[in-house]
C-alpha cells in the first residue's frame, strides 16, 4: 500500500511516517514547496506523478487565534486546498483520508458529540475546518473525514511541549479547568489512520465512507491535561509545576474556545474495529519518549 500525506512537518504526518515504517507501507510525505495547496494545478500534477493508493490529506492551517485576522488564509488552505486534494483524488479514483477537528462544534452541548449533531464553529478556524469537510465530501463520495482533537508528540509545537517549557521557567502555572476534551497522541491517531486506509484500499466497495471521530478514550480539562503531563513527568525526570485551575474568562484569547469538545468515537469502532487508547496512555508515551530524548534517566 502507497499512502500519501500532505502537511509533511505535522504532527500526524510525522506519526504516520514512523508507523508506516514498521507495517511496511510506502508512504510519501509532502508540503511546501514541493505541495502548495493553494493552487490547484500543484495538487492535481503531484498526486496524478505519485498515483498512491490512499491520500490522507493533514496539511491545515492551524494557527487557531491568528485565523481570527487572518480568515481568508484560513480558509484558503483549510477549505480550498482541502477541495483541491478530493478533486485530484476524483480525478485518480484515489480514496482520501481528510482530518479536521472537534471545533467544528459549538461546544454547548451536555454530552459526548456525536458525527451527525448540529455543528456551529466559534471561530474562524472552526469555520474553515467544518467548509473544508463539506467541500472534500462534495467532490469526491469515497471520503473519510476524521475529526480529532487536543493532539500531542514528541513533535512540533503541542500543549504537552508547552506544559514542560513553562515549567521549567516558573514553579507554578495556572491553566483554564472549564473546557473539556480528550488529548490525542498522535502516533495512537497515525496506527488509526493505517488500519482504516488499509480497509479503504482493501476493500472500497464496502468501505462505508463518510464523517469519524477518533480521539484518545476518555476525557479530561486541560488543566486536568497538565496535572497528567507533570505527574508524568516527575517519574522522567522533566521539569513539573504546580497547576492552578481558572476559568476561560481568566485566560482571554482572540478566538473563542468550545467549552466541550468531547467527541464519542462509537461509529469508528462499530465500522472500523478501531479506538484509540486512554488519553493518559499517550501522556506517559509523549513524556517517556520526550525524556529519552533529553536524556533523562528514569527515576
Amino acid at each position: 500500500m502507497k499512502i500519501l500525506v500532505t502537511g509533511r512537518e505535522g504532527q500526524l504526518a510525522r506519526g504516520l511516517v514512523e508507523a508506516s515504517e514498521t507495517r511496511g507501507v510506502e508512504l510519501v510525505s509532502v508540503g511546501r514547496p514541493v505541495l502548495d495547496l493553494a493552487d490547484e494545478k500543484s495538487v492535481s500534477a503531484l498526486i496524478s506523478r505519485e498515483r498512491p493508493d490512499v491520500v490522507v490529506n493533514a496539511a491545515a492551517y492551524t494557527a487557531v487565534d491568528r485565523a481570527e485576522s487572518e480568515p481568508h488564509l484560513a480558509s484558503e488552505i483549510n477549505a480550498l486546498g482541502a477541495e483541491y486534494v478530493a478533486k485530484a483524488c476524483a480525478a485518480n479514483s484515489i480514496p482520501i483520508i481528510h482530518i479536521s477537528t472537534d471545533f467544528v462544534f459549538d461546544g454547548t452541548r451536555d454530552g459526548y458529540y456525536r458525527e451527525d449533531d448540529p455543528t456551529g464553529p466559534i471561530n474562524a478556524y472552526g469555520r474553515s475546518k467544518l467548509e473544508g469537510e463539506a467541500r472534500v465530501a462534495r467532490a469526491y463520495k469515497r471520503h473519510l473525514i476524521l475529526r480529532t482533537a487536543w493532539v500531542h508528540s514528541p513533535w512540533g509545537g503541542n500543549f504537552v511541549k508547552t506544559m514542560l517549557r513553562l515549567a521549567a521557567e516558573r514553579p507554578a502555572i495556572s491553566v483554564v479547568d472549564d473546557q473539556k476534551g480528550s488529548p490525542t497522541y498522535a502516533p495512537h491517531l497515525a496506527e488509526a489512520v493505517l488500519a482504516i486506509a488499509s480497509r479503504a484500499v482493501a476493500d472500497p466497495h464496502g468501505t462505508p465512507w463518510g464523517i469519524y471521530h477518533a480521539v484518545g478514550a476518555g476525557e479530561t480539562t486541560w488543566c486536568g491535561f497538565a496535572r497528567e503531563i507533570f505527574s508524568s513527568a516527575a517519574e522522567h525526570g522533566l521539569p513539573t509545576a504546580q497547576v492552578a485551575a481558572i476559568t476561560t474568562a481568566g485566560f482571554p484569547t482572540s478566538a473563542r474556545r468550545p467549552a466541550n469538545s468531547r467527541l464519542n468515537c462509537d461509529r469508528l469502532r462499530q465500522a472500523f474495529g478501531v479506538e484509540l487508547p486512554d488519553w493518559r496512555v499517550g501522556v506517559e508515551r509523549c513524556i517517556a519518549r520526550l525524556s529519552e530524548s533529553a536524556g533523562n534517566p528514569r527515576s
